[in-house]
């Protein structure tokens, strides 16, 4: 089996986990692929060997599985990487909450064997694919969390025209607007205040970033629809962020978004209740609505 590795270049403190990471392919005679700027990376900053590894571009990359070292975000940097390769991703959690980096550290030589042993499922996660009009070369194509359209930091709030379908739905006045997927929903979709999705759920949500009318509310859609945005700034600019990689454009630049024909597998190997990993990482608790109940009585 070929596995890639992907990681981002802090954090110097993981060394023992790429360390254990790297032993456990060995032991089980993986062939290593690891990715350029990461090698660099574990070479030089961690000081690791990588005398048996392969370094390899992301445009050269081949491989069964790409393994994700670090938090969600370095997993969305690595869906980027994969996406249209048809390369499932396990995520090995050394950020915070990881959502989608599900492997603690200390599992990780028992996920790696129950890889080996073919013990793991695949879920199949929508991405939204992002058509600018003009086209613009820059704008990412695909996101796998979400989409948003953002005020610059020292502007006013933006207009957002959106249509559905080409329907007009609602024009938003705001400080942003997210398209978020249902893996997305538990990202910047939840701070803004937008609804948790499930997976599997074939949805697109529109949540309102800081929105001028407390009577505009998050939408959630059937995700086979076409939605399109048309923006007015004063400073007549504004922020693209897919993924987190965000640019400036120019609000003569309208967007169309949709649910994308390819999609991302995402390797499960301890096949944890989805329900279970909202309750940890968001520290839902059953035992404290008994204590608020007493505590009324």
């Amino acid at each position: 089996m070929k596995i890639a590795l992907f990681g981002n270049n802090h954090q110097a403190s993981k060394s023992l986990h790429v360390q254990r990471i790297i032993d456990a392919l060995r032991k089980h005679r993986f062939h290593i692929y690891i990715e350029r700027d990461f090698a660099t990376f574990v070479s030089d900053v961690l000081g690791l060997s990588l005398t048996d590894c392969e370094v390899v571009s992301e445009a050269d990359l081949d491989a069964d599985i790409a393994v994700s070292v670090g938090g969600d975000g370095t997993f969305l940097g690595t869906a980027s990487v994969v996406a249209g390769k048809d390369i499932p991703i396990l995520g090995i959690n050394t950020g915070r909450l990881g959502f989608l980096a599900d492997v603690s550290p200390e599992n990780i030589e028992q996920a790696f064997d129950r890889l080996a042993a073919g013990d793991y499922l695949t879920e199949q996660h929508s991405l939204i694919a992002t058509t600018p009009h003009p086209q613009c070369t820059d704008v990412p194509p695909l996101a796998l969390n979400e989409v948003a359209v953002l005020k610059h930091d020292n502007s006013s709030t933006i207009e957002i025209a959106v249509s559905i379908n080409d329907q007009p739905m609602t024009n938003y006045v705001a400080d942003g607007l997210l398209i978020a997927t249902p893996t997305g929903s538990t990202g910047y979709n939840l701070s803004a205040g937008g609804p948790i999705i499930t997976p599997g759920t074939s949805a697109l949500c529109l949540t309102p970033v800081a929105p001028h009318s407390l009577s505009v509310r998050p939408v959630v859609l059937p995700d086979n629809v076409k939605i399109s945005l048309k923006v007015k700034s004063r400073s007549g600019r504004y922020l693209l962020a897919s993924d987190g990689r965000s640019l400036s454009l120019p609000d003569s630049v309208e967007l169309c978004l949709g649910r994308a024909a390819q999609s991302i597998q995402v390797v499960k190997i301890f096949h944890t209740s989805y329900f279970n990993t909202l309750r940890a990482k968001l520290g839902w608790n059953d035992a404290s609505i008994g204590e608020s109940r007493t505590s009324q009585l």
